[in-house]
């Protein structure tokens, strides 16, 4: 049975090789006659394209192909449908890609790029989430910096009545955090390999984390039917969202099919951390209404997301940080606003957690604030509100398996913490009083 390995340690079944130096990664693929990319990309936060001239770089010796956005099938693609494979007319992000080339070695991509010429007439960009939203701030996009929700521009949560929870509180609790942004750092940067073969299909060995996903993307991009292109994913060098995103299947695609010969696109490590997706940073707002003896009756928060230039999966994120932010705690009244916003930033995207982590660290700081206003335990607090059985989440979800009181119990034996007697016999199917 599956089962008889819980609490065992158990090898990794891909271990040995790995720390044998013998897994084989996506650059460790070699085929014959692979050309390299390099891309350029733009060198402002913000600003309209006046004039790109590749004509220099074409005359490169080793240079096979160009491209630019005139050159690409379908030229949008994306989680959101907004991102632009090659900057058409205008940047909104330090290190947009505007154009590529495929050359027979790194030194004539390289000098390719540096013989693009490119005029761009900078604007005004917005870097702080907070500084997007009010009117007035410079646009990062024609339509606004506010993702919106159909007609709103914020997810909303609601359960209960937050005011007439306030109404009930002895003490309100306000509070308010900021989680900064974070980079994967995973030791494999983005690399695809696209091989065209013999049978008119395209191959491409990639990195991805969502190869079906991306599979649709690059066959829309190029513009052939999923028969034509076969994905093949494999060993991931770290990815921990990272690679969620396509970075660099597509333009490895385009490339080998507009060259007839495979293509390889390795970024380098000063890329993959400046331009690369990332976890966006989060500001919250907390109000919570609490009783004398420790019962949460009201939560109302506000969520920002910086999402960058680009939507990815920043409104996704946005309605997992939604839907989890009240914490792991029966809370009667609750109110939720989460909002996406652009800024002149490379694109945020997934990181671990999906805006759980900030929502949990943001979360349990104000738990221990309201512990402090009290003058309880915070353990206590914790206790006092933890979810039972049957009982109903903020996005009215009747749960059915819950054992956060018996989790607490273990934590706390592992740390040395005496709990009293009244929260050592407490349980999770024990319904709560009053």
């Amino acid at each position: 049975m599956a089962l008889n390995v819980v609490g065992q340690r158990v090898k990794r079944y891909d271990g040995l090789a790995h720390v044998a130096g013998e897994t084989r990664f996506v650059d460790d693929v070699i085929v014959p006659g692979t050309l390299v990319v390099k891309g350029l990309r733009s060198p402002v936060p913000k600003g309209k394209i006046k004039s790109l001239d590749v004509s220099a770089a074409e005359k490169v010796p080793g240079v096979v192909a160009v491209m630019t956005h005139k050159d690409v099938p379908n030229n949008r693609y994306g989680w959101g449908g907004d991102q632009y494979v090659l900057a058409e007319d205008h940047v909104r992000y330090r290190g947009e890609l505007i154009a590529v080339v495929a050359a027979e070695n790194e030194d004539a991509a390289l000098e390719a790029v540096d013989k693009m010429k490119l005029e761009i007439e900078e604007q005004e960009p917005v870097f702080d989430p907070l500084e997007a939203m009010k009117p007035g701030a410079p646009k990062v996009r024609p339509e606004g910096n506010i993702f919106m929700y159909g007609d709103s521009p914020c997810r909303k949560i609601i359960f209960g009545d937050v005011n007439e929870g306030f109404k009930k509180a002895d003490i309100i609790v306000e509070g308010k955090y900021h989680h900064q942004g974070l980079k994967h750092a995973q030791m494999e940067p983005h690399v695809s390999l696209a091989v065209p073969e013999a049978t008119g299909r395209l191959t491409i060995y990639t990195v991805s984390q969502a190869m079906y996903f991306h599979l649709t993307w690059v066959c829309n991009i190029v513009g052939l039917p999923m028969s034509k292109v076969r994905m093949i994913g494999g060993t991931v060098g770290g990815g921990f969202g990272a690679k969620n995103d396509v970075h660099a299947d597509h333009i490895a695609a385009l490339l080998a099919l507009k060259t007839g010969r495979p293509v390889k696109w390795r970024w380098t490590r000063e890329e993959d951390l400046l331009f690369s997706t990332f976890r966006g940073s989060w500001d919250m707002e907390f109000k919570d209404g609490v009783t004398k003896d420790g019962r949460l009756v009201a939560r109302q928060v506000k969520s920002i997301r910086d999402s960058g230039a680009y939507t990815s999966l920043n409104a996704y994120v946005v309605d997992k940080h939604c839907f989890l932010v009240a914490g792991p705690y029966f809370i009667p009244n609750v109110y939720v606003e989460g909002y996406c916003v652009y800024t002149n930033k490379p694109p945020a995207s997934s990181m671990r957690g999906f805006g759980i982590t900030p929502a949990t660290y943001a979360g349990e700081m104000q738990m221990n604030k309201i512990a402090e206003a009290l003058g309880m335990d915070p353990w206590e607090l914790r206790f006092k509100n933890a979810f039972r059985e049957g009982e109903m989440t903020a996005t009215q979800r009747v749960l059915d398996s819950v054992a956060l009181i018996e989790t607490m119990q273990a934590l706390a034996g592992l740390v040395g913490k005496e709990l009293p007697p009244h929260l050592k016999a407490m349980a999770s199917t024990q319904k709560r009083e009053g």
